[in-house]
């Protein structure tokens, strides 16, 4: 529910980001942690209370601890090795965050916690085979993406996607490719997407590398042609044989051609110019995406 400053439109618009910092940090892995007892069935600690003379099960805090160092060694820690949120100038891989919420959010399970009646009381864990716990945990992290601006989504299949604003790629769009009968164009594309959407920057340049790729093998789709023919018979479809339409895809197919052999994009040879800003890869990936995404409509 929108706040009063919201309704009215007395606040300033929020700004959007990718950075995660250290107020964001603290709340999203405060989430995770309330979280920690879900995952009891992993770290499984057996223990025994001597005056009732009653077993039960706990969590394996030192367990915790040892698998979560293997399995995600960026995430911040103290100097025991307690999973903490970092402090302003401290140094942190925001991205280790991330895949923590994605631990938590593929391994939470249900849950019954009671504590035993009596004067020496101790915490009763019931685990359950289900995991409807994940929705609200999905809920409440991206409760804290959209309220602090951060441009991350836990998905329903328990992944972190960036949220890329503006962008031709829609659920369409995706949908299209899957028509595709060619498979290692859709398996191209598929692998694209899925770069695209992943938080990593590094990942980008492998999105754009992966589209470029599927645009080249797009033009060999008609397997019975040889490439020069394919591509010409993919452009004819695209422009239903009109003259004007066939000579502007003809001009845009070149131009992506010159971008991939220029730029470092899917060749890394020294004499390739480097792309220097960030953003200039997403502006890459959804020219070629744009282009491919007409073509795949045509396809006969």
């Amino acid at each position: 529910m929108e706040l009063y400053s919201e309704r009215h439109g007395k606040r300033a618009p929020q700004n959007k980001t990718y950075d995660i910092n250290t107020d964001m940090y603290a709340l999203l892995l405060d989430c995770c942690l309330k979280h920690k007892n879900n995952l009891i069935h992993l770290f499984t600690s057996n223990s025994h209370h001597d005056f009732t003379d009653s077993d039960y099960i706990s969590f394996d805090e030192k367990g915790f601890i040892r698998r979560i160092k293997m399995r995600i060694p960026a995430l911040f820690r103290d100097c025991a090795d307690n999973i903490i949120a970092p402090q302003q100038y401290e140094e942190y891989d925001q991205y280790a965050l991330l895949d923590f919420i994605e631990f938590v959010a593929q391994n939470v399970k249900d849950i019954s916690e009671e504590w035993n009646s009596g004067y020496h009381d101790f915490k009763r864990i019931e685990c359950y085979d289900s995991s409807d716990v994940f929705k609200s945990f999905q809920k409440e992290i991206n409760e804290i993406f959209f309220e602090t601006g951060l441009l991350y989504e836990l998905t329903d299949k328990k992944i972190v996607e960036r949220i890329v604003e503006n962008t031709p790629l829609t659920t369409d769009i995706e949908k299209s490719f899957e028509t595709v009968d060619e498979q290692g164009t859709k398996d191209l594309l598929k692998d694209a997407i899925a770069l695209y959407k992943t938080p990593s920057p590094a990942a980008r340049q492998d999105s754009v590398e992966k589209i470029w790729d599927a645009l080249e093998r797009l033009k060999t789709y008609y397997k019975e042609m040889d490439k020069k023919d394919s591509v010409t018979k993919v452009i004819d479809n695209m422009a239903s044989g009109n003259v004007a339409y066939i000579d502007m895809f003809n001009t845009e197919f070149n131009a992506l051609t010159s971008i991939g052999n220029k730029f470092r994009i899917r060749h890394h040879e020294t004499n390739k110019i480097d792309i220097t800003d960030i953003r200039y890869y997403d502006y890459f990936f959804n020219r070629c995406l744009s282009t491919i995404a007409l073509a795949v409509q045509y396809f006969s």
